[in-house]
């Protein structure tokens, strides 16, 4: 620290100048007040450097939203390939075993092709919430892409054409493939309804649909409203499912029954 009166450096155990010989005694306080601030003022970083720790954030910003873009399209990549691609190839698998190499009855492959895409579509969608419309147009994928490798299979054995010659096999093709899309989304509903299910239990708990009408005082309350909401729901989407399991049936055994 330095003297008050002459200026000349004054060490911090000193009572008196040794300069001026001037009394120090009811400035030390001060003094040493002035040194304390003089030091934090130099550690208050400039505005450069608060510059560069923007920009520094900025880049880690950046770093960690290019690896989420990243993580998320192999996310995307992953779930095609284990909920789309592998019930496809699974699907021509049974054809090929069902209609060559065993040549048995065809009620037996409709059977496969109603049964093997809701499980996968289930487990895709009872882990998290999804967006609809992407899988939508992967349910048309898988559908006619199933029934048109089908179709190129069973023209290596027989020379057959791969696509449908007349309105007829036309409306057949569709039949088949709707019964696929309808059996992969009757497995995304029943999906979406446990995932539903299962984070409504996770916040409040589980309620029967009368009493959660009510408080304990009898009255209705916005949040029994909400719960009642909630379990309709999941009601509902419990029965589009089943509605979608039937037209998967109908449409996959229509032609076979009716033949």
């Amino acid at each position: 620290m330095n003297c008050p009166y002459c200026l000349s450096e004054v060490s911090e155990e000193a009572y008196v100048c040794k300069t001026c010989s001037r009394d120090l005694y009811l400035f030390k306080p001060l003094m040493a007040k002035l040194a304390e601030a003089e030091k934090k003022l130099s550690e208050v970083p400039s505005a450069q450097k608060y510059e560069m720790r923007i920009a520094e954030l900025e880049s880690l910003l950046e770093e960690q939203h290019e690896r989420h873009l990243k993580r998320t399209f192999l996310h995307w990549v992953a779930d095609i390939v284990l909920y789309l691609i592998v019930p496809l190839l699974l699907l021509l698998l049974a054809h090929w075993l069902i209609t060559v190499v065993y040549d048995t009855k065809m009620i037996y492959l409709r059977i496969v092709s109603m049964v093997l895409p809701l499980p996968f579509a289930y487990a895709l969608f009872k882990r998290h919430a999804h967006s609809l419309m992407p899988w939508f147009i992967g349910v048309i994928f898988l559908a006619i892409a199933s029934v048109i490798g089908m179709s190129w299979i069973t023209s290596l054995v027989d020379h057959s054409p791969i696509w449908p010659q007349n309105l007829f096999e036309w409306k057949e093709v569709l039949e088949y493939s709707a019964s696929i899309a309808f059996s992969f989304l009757t497995g995304m509903l029943l999906g979406g309804v446990t995932y539903a299910s299962k984070q409504r239990r996770r916040k409040a708990g589980l309620h029967p649909l009368l009493k959660s009408l009510a408080n304990e005082n009898g009255d209705i309350s916005i949040s029994s409203v909400h719960g009642s909401m909630k379990a309709l729901q999941e009601y509902g989407g419990t029965i589009v499912a089943l509605g979608t399991t039937a037209l998967s049936i109908y449409t996959g055994l229509k032609g076979i029954i009716g033949s």
